[in-house]
């Protein structure tokens, strides 16, 4: 089956759409993450700071 130029313009989805949605879901949820893992990591070094413990 030959698809024309009106049948491919009247396909809806693709990768086009539905990727690029995931995309930026994708890079939120690292962001997400590699904050979480910044403020765990600050914290550790505050805590291991005053209470003098490096075990």
């Amino acid at each position: 089956m030959i698809l024309t130029d009106e049948n491919l313009s009247m396909i809806i989805g693709g990768a086009t759409s539905s990727s690029y949605g995931a995309s930026y879901i994708n890079a939120i949820a690292r962001l997400v993450n590699t904050l979480l893992e910044v403020g765990r990591t600050i914290g550790s070094a505050i805590r291991y700071k005053t209470r003098g413990n490096y075990c």
